[in-house]
């Protein structure tokens, strides 16, 4: 009850378009995805493949578990870069306002412009 009640606290906060694409689309060709559910319609004979069907609902929760992740290390390397930027950005500005001050330091050292 606890997880389906958070499922839905989590639905509302979805954006339109996850609501209605709420995944990327198969990279699969039709043949092999035919060929996957022909296999997941077989019944398992292995141990493990008994087990694996009782989380088969849990399937959606790993796709977005795992688009979530795939967001957030995107999210995270743009921010490095965004970080770099800023940095690079401040240090122009900091030899532009050298460039233009007077004081004694900066006479003594090279004149950036």
């Amino acid at each position: 009850q606890r997880i389906l009640r958070l499922a839905e606290m989590c639905r509302r906060l979805e954006s339109e378009e996850e609501k209605v694409l709420p995944f990327y689309p198969s990279s699969l060709v039709e043949e092999e995805q035919r060929d996957a559910r022909q296999i997941l319609q077989e019944t398992p004979v292995e141990p493990l493949a008994w087990a694996m069907r009782d989380y088969v609902g849990l399937e959606r929760f790993w796709q977005r578990f795992n688009k979530a992740k795939l967001e957030e290390q995107a999210l995270e390397r743009e921010r490095a870069a965004l970080s770099q930027r800023n940095r690079r950005l401040r240090e122009l500005l900091r030899q532009y306002l050298a460039g233009i001050s007077v004081s004694q330091e900066v006479l003594s050292e090279p004149n950036p412009l």
